[in-house]
């Protein structure tokens, strides 16, 4: 019979070898895997009800936070009485260090919230204040006028101050959606990626759907590719909602519209690879599947917590801003943000990408290691 194989006389093998078509392989166990993930409850509630939740209790909650930011025009006398009162409010956090350009941009954005410059006038023990406000913060902007006044009353300030002056330039309104929205969506394909793939593939791997497998012509990369696509396809299913949602109805700033809306889908695609690495690994190392939930959270809760989903980074203690700067998360949702609002292109967020390659690069390796096919 071996003889007859290696002469071509039995055919079956080489007509079974030539019809049959890995990339064929691969489209259908992606749309079976889709059928699955969309019959599976916790998939929806994490890729889409989840992560809806909080941006409708966001959403209609509206703006919130007591933190302004006020830069300090360059050139301005740092060592007076108006800028030290002002450093002991506990509400404003002075920005330094930037040229005019940078806080010209920074006011348009609503990264800063107002500039102050403050001169000693000639001749004379008075100091000159001038304000600049931006009408992408009104709310802090007439919060810090409060404080400014109050301040001016002071008893301690009257003999030295001699006039204030205002203005206002006209920037994007930042919103509580435009910040909560995108860590919601970088959630949601964390969730999708980890989750979701950690279970499926354990879940193969102990019904012995793999070992079949194994008696087909299919290719092991077939069966990772093919899960990979349907779990992309979900998470830009459930991503394009959220953005269309929070757009629609909750008024989240999409610069560039369709634009915009294409470059946080590819933001989306790099990210849920990355997260798919993680299901890889605790797929491998989970034994049975009530280990999974646990690993899985270890994995996630840290960097839904940390990575700027509800606030910024930058509101945490010192020390432990530099474990949020190394989750994969941070630099998805801070892409995410400045695409969406700021209007950066990809290339303008290639620092967070490159970050968020190199996660995939060692995720992936220490994946290749631990994962397990039978």
């Amino acid at each position: 019979m071996q003889k007859d194989i290696n002469n071509g006389t039995d055919k079956a093998p080489s007509r079974r070898s030539g019809s049959y078509s890995n990339t064929t392989a691969t489209l259908a166990l992606a749309k079976a895997s889709f059928r699955s993930i969309m019959r599976s409850p916790s998939a929806v509630v994490f890729t889409l009800a989840f992560p809806l939740i909080f941006i409708l209790v966001f959403g209609f909650l509206g703006g919130g936070g007591t933190r302004i930011d006020v830069g300090i025009t360059p050139g301005s006398d740092i060592n007076n009485p108006v800028i030290g009162m002002l450093q002991k409010t506990g509400m404003i956090r002075l920005v330094k260090d930037k040229s005019n350009d940078e806080f010209n941009k920074l006011l348009e954005k609503g990264n800063v919230d107002a500039m102050i410059d403050v001169h000693r006038k000639v001749n004379t023990a008075a100091y000159s204040v001038n304000v600049i406000y931006t009408s992408a913060s009104r709310d802090k902007g007439g919060i810090l006028k409060s404080v400014l006044n109050n301040l001016f009353y002071d008893k301690t300030l009257k003999p030295t101050i001699a006039e204030i002056k205002e203005s206002s330039v006209k920037g994007r309104e930042y919103k509580t959606i435009d910040f909560i929205l995108p860590g919601q969506l970088g959630f949601s394909l964390l969730s999708t990626g980890v989750f979701g793939t950690a279970f499926v593939f354990l879940s193969l791997r102990q019904t012995l759907v793999i070992k079949r497998f194994f008696a087909t012509p299919v290719k092991r990369s077939s069966i990772v590719i093919g899960e990979g696509i349907a779990r992309i396809g979900f998470a830009l299913i459930g991503a394009l909602f959220i953005i269309l949602i929070g757009h629609f109805f909750f008024g989240f700033t999409l610069v560039h519209g369709a634009v915009t809306v294409a470059n946080m889908l590819l933001l989306a695609i790099m990210g849920i690879i990355v997260f798919m690495g993680f299901g890889f690994i605790i797929s491998g190392i989970a034994k049975s599947e009530s280990m999974v939930p646990p690993i899985s959270n270890i994995v996630t809760l840290p960097q839904f917590l940390l990575s700027g989903t509800f606030f910024s980074i930058e509101a945490f203690p010192t020390w432990l801003q530099p474990i949020s700067r190394a989750l994969p998360l941070t630099y998805l949702n801070d892409a995410m943000r400045k695409v969406a609002f700021e209007g950066m292109g990809l290339w303008d967020v290639k620092f967070q990408i490159m970050i968020l390659l190199i996660w995939g690069i060692v995720i992936y390796a220490i994946a290749v290691k631990v994962f397990k096919w039978e």
